[in-house]
């Protein structure tokens, strides 16, 4: 197949394009500059110039391929809800150029959003429209343009990492390494769902060619790490002090960040793994964060 691959030269992106190279797909990646041009041609990809605000870009993308895979997300979460609206925008784009196909649309959102807000982990059979988390607008887009009958299929992230990159955790080291500790709420025992990137990259390819028209999935390769554990490992780290924070306290000190941290983050990944014949291979996010380089500023998202 012809996949449209948008965020190819991205973290999560750049690791599904060997695994879609790979099961023998051509790749078409989005990108807005001559270094990603480079970049993608250089790993086998065949360019496509456009950006996710060029929405004419996206149509025409989507309608020269067999699949697309939407990857690409704006990470400045200062504007975070804008962003999670730009991405309704970008989904209903990219359906409208597959309707009256049955060319997949693989869309990618975040497990939070399975959250029932039970205490218990979020399900892949969940969609909480009322989640406190602007991200609701991307699997709204996404549910609207599966009942215009195109064959739309989830993937929910979790805290995707290696040694560089940690999700929402970069933002947090950055956070510490500038207030000088480590903070946490509570006894921290809430929890977060964490993959691998290279698990997430195949499970990309998986769902591409195992999935079906309106299933969801979470890339979780563990279902919930205890964010006090990921404090200590970013403490030590940086050999920085470990503090515990009231609720009040955490939503002064961590700014956007406190929409995420003392709230639980843990996801199950039993349904998709049994779906998919899916089985996470790589390290965990602790022994992650242990074997990264603190003195490197984190890289942009």
């Amino acid at each position: 197949m012809r996949v449209f691959l948008t965020g190819a030269t991205g973290f999560v992106g750049s690791r599904i394009i060997p695994e879609l190279l790979t099961a023998g797909h051509e790749v078409v990646g989005l990108t807005r500059s001559e270094s990603g041009r480079r970049q993608l041609e250089a790993a086998g990809v065949r360019p496509h110039l456009g950006a996710i605000e060029d929405l004419e870009s996206l149509r025409t993308g989507a309608a020269q391929a067999d699949a697309v895979i939407h990857t690409a997300f704006d990470h400045d979460f200062a504007n975070y809800a804008a962003n999670c609206e730009k991405d309704h925008r970008v989904i209903t784009a990219l359906g409208a150029a597959l309707q009256g196909s049955d060319r997949p649309l693989i869309v990618t959102s975040a497990t939070v959003v399975g959250d029932s807000e039970d205490g218990e982990p979020a399900l892949e059979t969940v969609f909480n429209a009322a989640a406190p988390i602007p991200r609701v607008a991307t699997e709204i887009a996404a549910r609207s343009v599966l009942a215009s009958g195109v064959d739309v299929r989830i993937i929910r992230l979790s805290q995707v990492h290696d040694p560089v990159r940690q999700g929402l955790i970069s933002f947090y080291v950055d956070h510490a390494r500038a207030s000088g500790f480590a903070g946490y709420v509570g006894a921290g025992d809430d929890r977060w769902a964490a993959a691998h990137v290279s698990d997430v990259g195949r499970m990309f390819a998986a769902v591409l060619e195992r999935g079906s028209r309106g299933e969801t999935y979470h890339a979780v390769g563990e279902p919930g790490v205890p964010f006090r554990k990921i404090a200590e490992a970013v403490a030590a780290g940086l050999d920085l002090p470990l503090v515990s924070l009231s609720p009040a306290e955490a939503e002064a000190h961590f700014g956007w960040l406190a929409m995420f941290i003392g709230r639980n983050g843990a996801a199950s990944n039993d349904w998709t793994r049994a779906r998919l014949g899916w089985e996470p291979k790589g390290p965990g996010l602790i022994a992650d964060l242990q074997a990264m380089d603190y003195g490197r500023a984190s890289p942009a998202p």
